[in-house]
C-alpha cells in the first residue's frame, strides 16, 4: 500500500487554499512547519506572523497560499481525510467478507497512526494529534453551512458514508448506520482525546485502546 500512496497525489478542495501548497517548495514548508508549530504551541496560538518567523518568510508571503489560519487548519484536515480515504480503499479492496472489511476499515480510521514513509514532507502521526485534539474547530464556526456547501468537508463525509456502506452490507436491517459511522469517526478522535487528559470518564487507556472499544461495538451488528 506504501508503493501505491507513494505515486497518489492526495486531493484537497481547491476552494480551500489561494495557491496550491504542494506546487512549490516554500509551499511543502508551510504545509509541514505549520503541523509542527500547530502540535507545538496549540491552534489558539498559532499565527502566520509565528509560523514566517519560524520558516525565515514573509508573512505575507504565507497568505498567497491561505487565506487565514482558518483555511489553513481546513486544508490540513482535508488533507488528513483524504490520505485516510486512500488507506481505507486499498486496505479493503480485496476483502470479500462484510464483517472483516467493515473491522479493517475502522480499526484504520481508530487506531495511533504512525508516520507515512511514503509521504515525505508530512508526518501523519502529529497531524493525528492535531486531529484529534483541533479538527472540531474546522467546523464548529459560524461559517459551517456556507463552508459545508462549497465541498470543505466533502472528504471526510465520504469516508463515514463508506463505513454507512459497510455496515448495510453486514448488516441491511441495523436502524442506525449513519449515527454509528460518524460516532465511531468522531468518538475514535474524542476517546484518543480523553485517554491522554481525563482518563477517569475513559475505559480506554494504555492496554484498551479506542480500536479495541469500537471493534467491540461492532460485535453487536450481527446479534
Amino acid at each position: 500500500m506504501k508503493n501505491l500512496l507513494s505515486n497518489l497525489k492526495i486531493q484537497v478542495n481547491p476552494k480551500i487554499y489561494l495557491k496550491d501548497p504542494e506546487t512549490s517548495e516554500l509551499g511543502r514548508r508551510i504545509v509541514q512547519e505549520s503541523i509542527i508549530l500547530i502540535d507545538e504551541i496549540g491552534f489558539d496560538n498559532f499565527t502566520f506572523k509565528k509560523l514566517g518567523e519560524r520558516i525565515g518568510s514573509n508573512e505575507s508571503s504565507l497568505y498567497r497560499y491561505f487565506e487565514n489560519k482558518h483555511k489553513l487548519l481546513v486544508y490540513l484536515s482535508s488533507w488528513y481525510w483524504s490520505w485516510m480515504e486512500y488507506r481505507i480503499v486499498f486496505a479493503t479492496a480485496n476483502i470479500s467478507d462484510p464483517e472483516e472489511k467493515l473491522r479493517q476499515a475502522v480499526t484504520l480510521v481508530t487506531e495511533k497512526i504512525e508516520d507515512d514513509e511514503s509521504t515525505s514532507y508530512i508526518d501523519e502521526s502529529i497531524l493525528n494529534r492535531i486531529i484529534i485534539a483541533e479538527f472540531t474547530k474546522t467546523f464548529l464556526t459560524k461559517e459551517v453551512d456556507e463552508e459545508n456547501k462549497e465541498g470543505f468537508f466533502l472528504i471526510y463525509k465520504q469516508i463515514i458514508n463508506r463505513i454507512v456502506a459497510m455496515i448495510a452490507d453486514l448488516n441491511p436491517d441495523f436502524p442506525y448506520p449513519r449515527s454509528f459511522a460518524s460516532s465511531i469517526v468522531e468518538g475514535s478522535l474524542h476517546q484518543h482525546f480523553i485517554k491522554d487528559h481525563f482518563k477517569t470518564i475513559t475505559d480506554c487507556n494504555e492496554k484498551v485502546s479506542p480500536t479495541d472499544f469500537y471493534l467491540y461495538l461492532i460485535n453487536s451488528l450481527n446479534k
